[in-house]
């Protein structure tokens, strides 16, 4: 009964969605596919595992395909802070272009200054221009952290001069919804790193308005979209973790997905790297990996058209979709051992605010993989010697 009031909600939703005019006449999602030789049996595959990675039932993929199509009816507003354009290139720089690609491609997105022609003056122009005529209905994405207060000069941008706090505060302000992308956006990233001269900090600290965190360096495509398709879906913001991820994407650790976890199980450890752990896929958690402690679905998706990831590629996670990475997860070919509890967030770590785990358990769960490591040794003495 559930899920059917559910269903018949977003139905209702997508067809009020129907009724706004399409903002690009010349031109729809269904017909950009066509083009480029996607079948209509490839999409709702896609949809299907949208769908799934939403966590919906799957009959509701037809509803997510529905969201994929009218996708073309709300403008976005993407704006580049301090950053380094990563997440816009995981998003949209593939040699084949998948399906989230050319969906985000052409749906309306009204001002990107990493894929529009124009510059300078006319870039402003478009701007203003856009922030006016879709006041209140724009959905609003920043990638990059925001040089802030005193320090505000150190991002400015265009012939008015205006700081990227000043532009960022004006957008946020008429949008009906607000993506952070990026760690650097989500929790100011690198750039707000320890001395963080420039004085940057995330999204979330230059407006009183509720901002979706789309964290990693870079997220994943699917992340940027299927947190898109959930708000075209609902119409609200989704379920969100305690640093306001979506939990859909967020709500598991990088441990728990690992293909290495057998080997984490079994005490199977990488030494160091090019040993004979290395070579057979033993788990990288005493070379530095973040995984145990590090919120993403990285595993799951992958990267490079879904191919690989780090650790499948041989290199520990390093915990960038967590706040404060750059400080609190290093040395990055490191383990963190017990470290994580006396520096990170105020000493509670990741696990205890992200799924409010008592503080005992947590520092008992933390030791006992610091443990777990370092008896293995005991246990493979010859492990790596070969």
């Amino acid at each position: 009964m559930e899920d059917l009031n559910l269903f018949k909600k977003l139905s209702k939703r997508l067809e009020d969605l129907e009724q706004l005019p399409k903002l690009n006449e010349a031109k729809s999602i269904p017909e950009v596919l066509e083009e480029k030789g996607i079948e209509r049996r490839d999409f709702m595959k896609w949809a299907t595992a949208i769908t799934a990675m939403l966590a919906l039932p799957g009959n509701f993929t037809p509803l997510v395909a529905k969201a994929a199509e009218l996708s073309d009816r709300l403008p976005i507003i993407w704006l580049h802070m301090a950053e380094c354009t990563g997440c816009s290139e995981s998003l949209l720089r593939t040699d084949a272009p998948t399906i989230d690609s050319l969906i985000f491609d052409y749906i309306s997105l009204e001002y990107h200054e990493t894929l529009m022609a124009s510059a300078g003056w006319q870039a402003e122009q478009n701007l203003e221009n856009a922030l006016k005529k879709h006041k209140g209905n724009y959905i609003l994405m920043v990638e990059g952290g925001i040089p802030a207060g005193k320090n505000d000069f150190y991002l400015t941008i265009g012939g008015h001069g205006h700081t990227g706090e000043h532009n960022a505060k004006i957008a946020c302000e008429d949008a009906k919804a607000i993506f952070a992308i990026g760690t650097c956006s989500s929790f100011g990233g690198v750039q707000a790193a320890i001395p963080n001269p420039s004085g940057t900090v995330p999204l979330s600290k230059v407006t009183n308005k509720s901002v979706i965190n789309v964290p990693g360096c870079p997220p994943s495509e699917k992340n940027i979209v299927g947190t898109l398709l959930q708000y075209i879906l609902y119409g609200t913001l989704p379920s969100l973790d305690a640093y306001n991820r979506p939990k859909w994407a967020y709500g598991l650790r990088i441990h728990d997905m690992c293909e290495r976890r057998g080997r984490f199980d079994a005490g199977e450890f990488v030494e160091q790297f090019g040993d004979e752990g290395a070579k057979k896929g033993y788990c990288l958690y005493k070379v530095g990996c973040k995984g145990p402690y590090t919120f993403n679905n990285c595993a799951k998706n992958k990267f490079n058209q879904h191919t690989s990831w780090p650790v499948q590629a041989g290199h520990g996670c390093i915990g960038c979709s967590e706040p404060d990475f750059w400080d609190t997860m290093g040395p990055f070919e490191e383990p963190v051992a017990n470290k994580l509890y006396n520096t990170t967030f105020g000493g509670l770590g990741a696990d205890a605010t992200a799924d409010k785990i008592g503080i005992g358990l947590l520092a008992l769960t933390g030791v006992g993989i610091a443990a777990h490591a370092a008896i293995s040794k005991f246990k493979n003495p010859k492990e790596g010697e070969e």
